[in-house]
C-alpha cells in the first residue's frame, strides 16, 4: 500500500485526485497540502508516507522542486512524482540543479492526471526507477549515473557534502549538528544510499567497513568494489576490473 503525501494548491483537483487514487485499492492518501513549505514538517509528523505526488507550482514561496531537495536532505532519495502544466525554463533549470538522480517522475499535468496513469509512476518511483514524460523530455535531461569512474556523480548533492564530511573523520552526531538536521537519524539514512551507489551494501560485512570503504572510495576519487578477501578493484581504460593497488 502507498503512503501518499499529496502536494496541489488546487483544492478541488486535490479532492478529485485523492478520490480516484484511493478508489484504486493502492493508495493511502495520509494527508493533502498546498505549499512546498509544509512538505518537510507534514512527513516528519507523518513517518509512515513513503511517497510524494506534487505539483510544481505551488502556493508560497517554495516551488515542489525546493520542497523535493529539501525533503531529502532528511530523507535521502525520497520517493517524488512531479507533475506541471507550465513550461517555464527555470523550473527545468532548478529541477537539472536540484541533482535528482532516481526514485521520481516529471510529467506533464495535462497527460498522467488520471488515476491509472500517476498509479504506475508512483510505484516506479518507489521502486527506485525514473521517468521524465517524453513531451518535456527535450526540455529536461533525465539525470541518471554518467561516469562509473566518478563516483561523487552517482549521489544526489547532499549525499556529496555528508561523504565529505565521513571522508574528514566526523561522527553522524557531528555531521547531523553541522547541517542543522531536525532528525538525528537523516545521517544514518544518507549514509545508507551512499553505501548503496557505491556498492558498497553487497560487499562490506558491517556499517563500519562500509563507512571505511566509502571514504577510501571518496579520497581516491575511483569507484571501487572488494572481493570477499578484501582485496580492492579498480575498473582500467578498458572498463573492466583490476585489482588497485592504491595508485
Amino acid at each position: 500500500m502507498l503512503k501518499l503525501l499529496l502536494v496541489e494548491d488546487n483544492r478541488r483537483l486535490a479532492a478529485a485526485m485523492a478520490q480516484g487514487l484511493v478508489a484504486s485499492g493502492d493508495v493511502d492518501v495520509i494527508a493533502s497540502i498546498t505549499r512546498g513549505e509544509d512538505v518537510l514538517d507534514t512527513v516528519l509528523n507523518c513517518p509512515e508516507i513513503n511517497v510524494i505526488l506534487m505539483d510544481v507550482a505551488l502556493e508560497g514561496q517554495m516551488n515542489g522542486i525546493e520542497a523535493a531537495v529539501e525533503i531529502r536532505r532528511e530523507f535521502p532519495r525520497m520517493p517524488v512524482v512531479f507533475y506541471s502544466i507550465q513550461d517555464d525554463d527555470a523550473y527545468y533549470r532548478a529541477f537539472l540543479n536540484a541533482g535528482i538522480l532516481s526514485h521520481y517522475a516529471y510529467v506533464r499535468k495535462s497527460n498522467y492526471l488520471l488515476p491509472e496513469l500517476i498509479l504506475p509512476l508512483l510505484k516506479d518511483a518507489v521502486a527506485g526507477r525514473s521517468f521524465v514524460d517524453p513531451d518535456i523530455e527535450a526540455r529536461v535531461q533525465e539525470v541518471r549515473h554518467r561516469d562509473a569512474h566518478a563516483p561523487l556523480d552517482l549521489l544526489e548533492p547532499n549525499e556529496q557534502v555528508v561523504a565529505h564530511m565521513l571522508a574528514q573523520g566526523m561522527t553522524n552526531e557531528q555531521i547531523a549538528a553541522r547541517l542543522g538536521f531536525r532528525d538525528k537519524r537523516t545521517i544514518s539514512r544518507t549514509n545508507g544510499q551512499i553505501y548503496a551507489a557505491w556498492g558498497l551494501k553487497e560487499n562490506a560485512t558491517d556499517e563500519k567497513v562500509a563507512r571505511t570503504r566509502a571514504v577510501i572510495i571518496l579520497l581516491s576519487g575511483r569507484l571501487l568494489q572488494w572481493d570477499d578477501d578484501g582485496l580492492p578493484y579498480a575498473l582500467n581504460e578498458l572498463n573492466e576490473w583490476e585489482v588497485w593497488d592504491g595508485g
